[in-house]
């Protein structure tokens, strides 16, 4: 024994230690051995109890069940251990939450008295009363007492165990998933959510146990709180392990080659013949590509669309929880700041302001706005480096200059109240990709004295002015987008929402201007007819997923089966999203190719955006299989084999 310790706090040690392993069977020899490893790991103080790769048992958060778990890691810094299930799903849990194996294992000599059938006299007679007081006119002994708390023990832990049989039922149960493959039965989402709140509570009731320290902290959950999103607790310091776009070599060459490829597009768009055979084209000179004038137009036109943002009209709305369980806020006022755009556009008009500037000096407004993002990124990436590690983007944090700097080291750069990715990614690019066609449309009507603008031009307009007022209208909806989620602020979106959106999605517009395409009106009813089916595909898929999450018991949603996963969110399986996994996808690739026809088939250019597009979508689309089954785990798989096309059905 250390001097300095003295017999009576080694003895409160000890009781303690065989307080907390009461339901396992343990020998004198086996407690003699664990109780002198308890004393040693008093003296060490070790950071990790557990190991990386031990199998413990883990408490499913917001229950009070536990299941076989993996450690994957310890983070020294939140003292939360990395937990893998069975079934994929990684969380992060105190050490308080997690527990030995053994501490689970059955007490087969003492199970029988605590058998159902032999107590029967007392589960009838304490039904008329509160199951924790003793009858009247009956005073209860202190060991009476202490005998029913074991019992009450033993009760709650033989239904853990009976829960945690390794068994395929019990493994779909904390997946999330029912015995039967679909449902469309609302309340299933209440069921699974609290199923081991429900287990517990009907154990209890069943042997007229009344859990006294469980209810003082904690409530069975009430009703108004079903579809709150299940508090999972994430690891707030993770480094990023998978690296994408190419990681540090691909990351790198992507910020080169972005800024090339916006270029070379805008200059083939000036020649005569945009022929594929005549690259590389003639390279603009100096004072082309730079101005200072335009560069000042620039910033006019950024600050102005900051300055609708921040007036106080349009609703407030919150975002999903971040990994610390904060929710941001959001000022919905876009198509607002759209309607006031239109005012100061018809302004400018009115006063006969040329607009067609904006055409003569395209090339300089295109380097500006890549200069605007360059700086806006390298300062997005220095402020990064003073934030707390929970306000880091999950797959930003690699710890490679590079990858962080192009994907976006912080999640929600704000100042003050003022959310900057939130506002680049439908403000200033978006709206101004309608003001350039608008300026394209005037330029042709110009340059080739027409009083009207071409057919060809009037549905580029159209078609695209419909997408850009149809996003701002759902506005709210992009909180749930992976930008907003999970991708970092950097120069991967500052660069894709200022120069790429803005400058390459009006390409047919630019392109007509110089190459004027004549088609008929059957040809023109055709393309429309067939822009509005990706719409009405892309508007329909999108509000159907974003009513359901919003509000699963919406009687309009009654007929949608789905299937409930672990983080109690259900994935549809009927309608558009039982149809493919991504029918919005779809109906944006109908959409950029009824753009692109307009345009006609003497050059491939005005194609560029359709084939562009099916890459990202494609790309996205893999990003999103990976992140869903990991947040999914087996209700993913078996949403997979419902659901087995990706974006286009019967081919991918």
């Amino acid at each position: 024994m250390h001097p300095r310790i003295p017999l009576a706090f080694l003895a409160a040690r000890a009781h303690c230690w065989l307080m907390v392993n009461l339901s396992s069977t343990r020998t004198p020899r086996s407690l003699s051995a664990e109780l002198h490893s308890s004393r040693d790991s008093f003296w060490k103080m070790p950071n990790q109890r557990y190991a990386d790769g031990e199998m413990v048992m883990g408490r499913w958060p917001g229950s009070v069940l536990y299941y076989e778990v993996q450690v994957t890691s310890y983070d020294d810094v939140s003292h939360l251990y990395t937990v893998k299930y069975k079934d994929g799903t990684e969380l992060a849990l105190r050490e308080s939450d997690i527990r030995s194996q053994s501490s689970f294992k059955h007490r087969k000599s003492q199970s029988s008295s605590s058998s159902p059938s032999r107590r029967s006299t007392s589960r009838s007679r304490s039904r008329s009363r509160s199951p924790g007081r003793a009858g009247k006119g009956r005073r209860r002994s202190s060991s009476q007492g202490r005998e029913h708390k074991d019992d009450k023990k033993k009760t709650i832990q033989e239904t853990n165990l009976a829960l945690l049989k390794p068994s395929e039922n019990n493994a779909r149960r904390y997946n999330g998933e029912p015995d039967s493959t679909e449902r469309n039965d609302t309340s299933i989402i209440l069921e699974h959510k609290l199923k081991p709140d429900l287990d517990i509570k009907r154990v209890l009731e069943q042997y007229s146990l009344h859990p006294i320290k469980e209810k003082k902290k904690e409530e069975i959950y009430p009703e108004k709180k079903i579809f709150e999103t299940t508090k999972t607790i994430e690891k707030t310091s993770s480094k990023t392990k998978e690296l994408e776009f190419g990681g540090r070599i691909g990351t790198f060459a992507l910020i080169l080659f972005l800024p090339a490829t916006v270029l070379h597009l805008l200059t083939m768009c000036e020649q005569d013949d945009p022929s594929l055979l005549n690259f590389p084209p003639p390279l603009p000179a100096l004072e082309n590509l730079w101005e200072a004038r335009v560069f000042g137009i620039f910033l006019l036109w950024f600050f102005l669309q900051a300055l609708f943002y921040l007036l106080p009209i349009g609703k407030v709305v919150e975002g999903l929880p971040l990994s610390n369980g904060r929710k941001l806020q959001y000022r919905i006022n876009g198509f607002y700041a759209f309607m006031m755009t239109a005012a100061a556009i018809g302004i400018l008009l009115y006063f006969q302001v040329e607009l067609h500037y904006l055409y003569d000096h395209f090339m300089q407004f295109a380097v500006s706005a890549a200069v605007f993002s360059m700086g806006l990124s390298i300062y997005l990436y220095i402020r990064s480096l003073k934030a707390p590690e929970e306000e880091l983007a999950p797959g930003g944090n690699s710890g490679y200059f590079v990858y962080d700097f192009f994907t976006g080291h912080e999640l929600n750069p704000r100042i003050g109240s003022f959310d900057l990715k939130y506002f680049c990614e439908l403000r200033p690019g978006l709206i101004g990709w309608v003001v350039i066609n608008f300026a394209m449309l005037l330029a042709e009507m110009k340059i080739h004295n027409q009083s009207m603008p071409s057919l060809s031009m009037i549905l580029v307009n159209s078609f695209q002015l419909l997408y850009v007022v149809d996003a701002l209208w759902n506005e709210e909806a992009v909180l749930t987008t992976m930008d907003i989620t999970h991708d970092g602020f950097g120069f991967m979106l500052a660069f894709g929402d200022l120069v790429w959106v803005p400058f390459v999605y009006s390409l047919q517009a630019l392109y007509l201007v110089s190459h004027p395409t004549a088609i008929s009106w059957p040809v023109a009813a055709a393309i429309t007819i067939l822009n509005c089916i990706g719409y009405y595909i892309f508007r329909s898929a999108n509000s159907q997923k974003n009513n359901f999450r919003r509000n699963p018991s919406d009687p309009k949603l009654a007929n949608l089966k789905f299937i409930p996963t672990a983080t109690g969110k259900g994935l549809l399986v009927t309608g558009w999203w039982g149809f493919v996994r991504h029918p919005n996808y779809l109906g944006d690739i109908i959409m950029a190719l009824a753009w692109s026809l307009p345009c006609g088939f003497n050059h491939i250019l005005p194609y560029f955006y359709v084939i562009y597009f099916i890459c990202l979508l494609v790309h996205r689309e893999a990003r999103d299989e990976h992140h869903c089954k990991q947040k999914y785990g087996l209700a993913w798989e078996r949403y997979c084999q419902r659901v087995p096309y990706r974006i286009f059905p019967y081919i991918y």
